[in-house]
């Protein structure tokens, strides 16, 4: 697969197609909330001759802060972002995840002063790092009254994991208000289920993107992409530009949603 090399994106030819893909976009027809699942950091930094794949995800780190930019400047007003999985804590080497966390840590701390911009975090404190956990929380605190674009970073984050907690606090909660099983399993909706689940309150996704061009969805956002439309970017997550995010946009527009027709 080849890379972007260092120049491409500078020229003016370039920023003359970028102003006019960004001028063509018609701003209601802007996804309102985007999910992304940055891929191929590790390869990044092997093609690249490091001997580490912290380089790789320290750059994905960096795409991910002008990622943001790009969808705050043309109007989506969440970002979803899959950055670790339960599935990576238990399976990535000590080393690398290590790195990783420390690479989260930066990312979220540095994303809370950005801008106007709410950061969330979706996933299962319990199972992180108390650090980790720790500026997750400071982040989201420092940043609740904001009210610009709102940023989830999907940490410690299963899709599974995710709805089988929010049944979980249905039946908590029915449990508490003396309920019978009967009653919950009559009433049980689709909608009560969203309004647990760690997104609870945000609109589902209507667009997800996959750097790198793997074509799966590794158990993200399960529940809340029933609906969302996808597309695969070749490119490794560093080197993704801001004409394929375009692009991406611009090809959403274009759709015909159906929603299950």
């Amino acid at each position: 697969m080849a890379r972007n090399s260092a120049n491409e994106g500078r020229g003016p030819l370039y920023r003359l197609y970028i102003n006019r893909l960004r001028r063509n976009l018609e701003p209601d027809a802007v996804p309102h909330h985007i999910a992304m699942m940055i891929d191929g950091n590790r390869r990044w930094a092997k093609q690249l001759g490091y001997d580490s794949a912290a380089h790789g995800h320290r750059a994905g780190a960096a795409k991910m802060r002008e990622f943001l930019e790009w969808c705050d400047d043309i109007g989506v007003r969440v970002v979803s972002l899959y950055l670790l999985s339960n599935d990576n804590l238990v399976k990535r080497d000590s080393r690398e995840l290590s790195d990783l966390i420390d690479i989260i840590a930066e990312l979220a701390e540095e994303l809370s002063h950005e801008r106007d911009w709410r950061v969330q975090h979706v996933g299962r404190s319990d199972l992180l790092p108390p650090d980790l956990a720790r500026v997750l929380a400071t982040a989201e605190q420092r940043t609740t009254e904001h009210t610009g674009l709102h940023v989830n970073l999907a940490v410690g984050y299963g899709g599974r994991g995710e709805i089988v907690d929010a049944v979980r606090s249905i039946i908590a909660q029915h449990d508490k208000d003396g309920g019978s099983l009967e009653e919950l399993a009559a009433s049980l909706t689709p909608e009560q289920i969203g309004e647990h689940l760690y997104t609870g309150g945000l609109p589902d996704p209507d667009l997800v993107i996959r750097t790198s061009g793997e074509q799966r969805l590794s158990d993200f956002l399960l529940w809340q992409s029933a609906h969302s439309e996808f597309y695969f970017v070749e490119a490794l997550g560093p080197d993704l530009r801001e004409v394929d995010f375009l692009r991406a946009i611009r090809d959403f527009t274009t759709r015909n949603r159906r929603f299950g027709g």
